[in-house]
């Protein structure tokens, strides 16, 4: 046996010498032994790094989707149009107010600017009376104008009361320019018109003037003055007169 320096016996080294014990550790997790080959270059390192890319396919833009129902055409972005919609009849300023209403909580301003209800201001005779009564020019539908885009398609279609843009099939058209022109013109109209119920041919019976319970037969119709030229037999002939449209009624 080989003996060390100071004399004490050395113990031999061999396979049957017991091996010295390691440091006892804690096991390192499944994520710190992935990170402990890994390498720190500098760069950044962002999830899925080191993946293959899926290859690339053309693809359109991307279109909003409104729920419950499919993407529409839209117009040029930026454009302010004015565009028809149908909406449930005899309640156009009904709807109207409603629609207002959600362009306020929705802040839709800078794309809703207008909606109007078409109306003229009409003299109607009934029952013997004059009344100046707002006529609707076009009963079912109402005038929007606005920029065309998902966003404003889905706030004026889901208004209660509107039940569809006019349009060719699922696209909403604009009005032309000179058409929404005459519109404008006609509401504008300092004279009101006459509405007139009576029809060329028809019989009826002078209850005013100097013709007073003659029968006649309507001739002529002038709604501007709100006259008419009513052929009263007088004398086993056929007299035109004109007449106020007061000054007749229908034949019972």
């Amino acid at each position: 046996m080989a003996e060390s320096q100071n004399g004490k016996p050395l113990e031999a080294k061999g396979a049957d010498a017991p091996a010295a014990a390691k440091p006892r550790g804690r096991r390192p997790a499944p994520k710190e032994a992935a990170e402990a080959g890994r390498v720190w270059t500098g760069d950044r390192v962002t999830v899925g790094e080191g993946h293959p890319a899926p290859p690339e396919t053309p693809s359109s833009p991307p279109t909003a989707i409104v729920p419950g129902e499919a993407a529409k055409p839209i117009a040029a972005e930026g454009e302010a149009h004015w565009y028809v919609v149908h909406a449930y009849s005899g309640h156009e300023e009904k709807v109207r107010n409603n629609l207002m209403k959600r362009v306020d909580s929705m802040d839709m301003h800078d794309r809703i600017f207008e909606v109007l209800v078409p109306t003229e201001d009409v003299i109607e005779i009934k029952d013997g009376q004059r009344r100046h009564v707002a006529k609707r020019t076009f009963p079912g539908y109402i005038l929007v104008n606005m920029i065309m885009s998902d966003e404003s398609w889905y706030v004026v279609r889901n208004t209660p009361g509107v039940t569809s843009f006019v349009g060719s099939g699922n696209k909403p058209v604009p009005l032309q320019e000179k058409e929404i022109k005459s519109i404008q013109k006609q509401i504008k109209a300092e004279a009101p018109k006459v509405r007139v119920e009576y029809q060329v041919g028809e019989n009826v019976r002078v209850i005013d003037g100097p013709f007073s319970d003659f029968h006649g037969k309507v001739d002529e119709i002038n709604a501007d003055k709100g006259k008419l030229k009513v052929l009263v037999n007088m004398f086993g002939r056929e007299t035109p007169v004109e007449l106020d449209l007061l000054q007749v009624e229908r034949l019972k």
